[in-house]
């Protein structure tokens, strides 16, 4: 789930932090500036794990600051493929689910990966799955009986498998017009997101597997 990732960049040091020690400024002005920032094909940068290099600061005309060029690592946030991880429901509709893992909300389950046969219910806006029926349209699935339905309720805890990540540069500036018409400006996507899975065997709800795992007793010596 966290990478640690190497990273160059020249780092400015404020005249008011040069008594404390270059080391604890760095990484301090480090954190600043990538803390909760998503690199595109890196991940999402959580903190500075350490510092590999640091140059002699220098001072350039006009600013007073001390400029370092720096090497270190960053603790980043990039699941890989086909890992599986914990996460939080956090909003349900007809495209799919969306998750949470608390710093991060841009985990979705679109509807291909989710366990057939399942459906979403406009009245709990929640999806459920079905499982043992031969009901395959959603209209035949919504006239099952609720007691069968095993819901994705929002707030509950799915274990996931991450099938991809998606990476997104956000094109800035006003929205551009064309033979005086002003063209609508898309909506903005998350500079990150994941992709994931619950439709194997031992994925989705938590729940949903407590029954299925053996009970912890030690087997009797013969």
């Amino acid at each position: 789930m966290f990478v640690l990732s190497i990273i160059k960049d020249t780092i400015a040091i404020l005249p008011a932090n040069f008594g404390v020690p270059p080391a604890q400024a760095l990484i301090a002005e480090i954190n600043k500036k990538y803390a909760n920032r998503v690199l595109h094909d890196v991940g999402l940068c959580i903190c500075t794990f350490d510092l590999v290099e640091a140059g002699e600061g220098k001072v350039r005309y006009g600013d007073g600051c001390l400029w370092y060029k720096v090497r270190f690592r960053m603790v980043v946030f990039r699941p890989f493929a086909s890992e599986v991880i914990l996460a939080k429901v956090k909003s349900s509709d007809e495209d799919g689910i969306r998750l949470s893992v608390g710093f991060f909300d841009d985990i979705y389950v679109p509807l291909a990966y989710l366990p057939q046969p399942s459906a979403f219910d406009p009245n709990e806006r929640a999806h459920f799955w079905l499982p043992d029926s031969e009901a395959t349209t959603p209209h035949e699935l919504l006239e099952s009986a609720t007691t069968d339905r095993m819901y994705i309720d929002q707030g509950e805890v799915v274990r996931v498998r991450v099938e991809a990540d998606e990476f997104y540069d956000d094109e800035p500036g006003p929205p551009k017009a064309s033979e005086g018409v002003a063209v609508k400006r898309e909506a903005r996507r998350a500079p990150y997101s994941i992709i994931c899975s619950i439709a194997e065997q031992g994925l989705g709800p938590v729940p949903w597997w407590k029954s299925a795992q053996p009970d912890g007793d030690a087997m009797e010596e013969e």
